[in-house]
């Protein structure tokens, strides 16, 4: 299997990570959901920083983000499958 570019930790995650440097809009990703060792496939539509998520699915504002299985914020600007998803468009619930 090639080098993943994201990892997804639970089949309930509707975003992953970015595991390499330099991730161009328009590359074909190839991801892993880790907890079920299958693999999963995107197309970025930004350049995505390392450590950063990419939307799995079309995400509508005041959706849920779901990362690790859990609950980790909430979405504030729609989001399409394949977007950079990060505090331009992401927040937390906490405030």
């Amino acid at each position: 299997m090639a080098a993943p570019q994201f990892l997804v930790h639970s089949p309930k995650d509707n975003v992953g990570v970015i595991v390499i440097e330099g991730l161009m809009a328009g590359t074909d990703m190839l991801g892993v959901i880790t907890e079920t060792d299958t693999t999963t496939k995107a197309k970025s539509n930004h350049d995505i920083p390392i450590g950063h998520k990419v939307a799995l699915v079309d995400l509508k504002k005041g959706d849920t983000v779901i990362k690790y299985g859990e609950d980790v914020g909430r979405i504030v600007a729609d989001v399409k499958k394949g977007d950079h998803v990060h505090t331009h468009n992401m927040r937390t619930k906490r405030w």
